[in-house]
């Protein structure tokens, strides 16, 4: 008979235990799809009226085109790509951009960092419960900024290359001009920033919870003390 509260019991250790971790692995996924973001090819896709090229797609740090070339005869098309320097116009969403999601990737690994230090204080002997709400607490607000950050570099690229009027320009010697654009193309990166905010606000909930839920243990000890007290009394 005492086998079934048992098995409860075990049951909702494992269950608190792959809640508290849940915030850290949503937050280690947030990370990798960030770097994706930040190393994409991506960021823009522009389709030119051009016979020598007819695509450019802008990362936040190098442009890549596909041309050909003949080589003996033989017509070979590679990816070409070339830095977006001071000779480009680099528009103030680009700018902007690169140093948002830069932040936002190094601070993911504190929140990583701080999230393991409350669940490690969580299994101990006696643990000290301040010290993880503090823990918690900031790894919510590093998380929330985080999330921010990315989610404006992305939106603001999205909507000023397809609904605004961008800035960005070519340098004289770029094998197409701007002129030669007929159209803007959707890429993955914005639903993916999106997501990744999605997720983030999923890790702050977490955060949040066991927050909460160490402040009511925190008012249990502190009423069971003061009744132990007025009993020795």
């Amino acid at each position: 008979m005492d086998l079934f509260p048992l098995d409860k019991q075990r049951f909702a250790n494992e269950k608190e235990c792959i809640f508290k971790l849940s915030g850290l692995l949503i937050t280690l996924s947030a990370l990798v799809l960030e770097i994706i973001i930040a190393s994409s090819q991506f960021w823009r896709l522009w389709e030119f009226d051009d016979k020598i090229v007819q695509f450019v797609s802008f990362g936040l740090w190098e442009a890549y085109y596909p041309q050909e070339f003949n080589a003996s005869g033989t017509v070979t098309k590679i990816l070409v790509h070339t830095p977006i320097n001071s000779s480009w116009t680099i528009p103030p969403e680009f700018q902007i951009a690169q140093n948002l999601i830069m932040w936002a990737i190094s601070m993911r690994p504190v929140v990583l960092i701080f999230g393991a230090i409350a669940i490690k204080i969580s299994y101990m002997k006696d643990p000290f419960i301040e010290m993880q709400i503090y823990c918690y607490k900031v790894a919510a607000l590093l998380l929330c900024i985080s999330s921010f950050f990315t989610f404006v570099s992305v939106s603001w690229n999205h909507f000023v290359d397809h609904y605004g009027q961008t800035t960005l320009d070519f340098p004289p010697d770029f094998p197409v001009k701007k002129e030669a654009l007929i159209n803007k193309l959707y890429t993955a990166v914005f639903p993916v920033g999106v997501l990744v905010a999605a997720m983030s606000l999923f890790g702050i909930i977490v955060f949040l919870s066991e927050i909460n839920s160490l402040k009511l243990k925190n008012q249990v000890k502190a009423k069971c003390v003061s009744i132990v007290a007025e009993q020795v009394i």
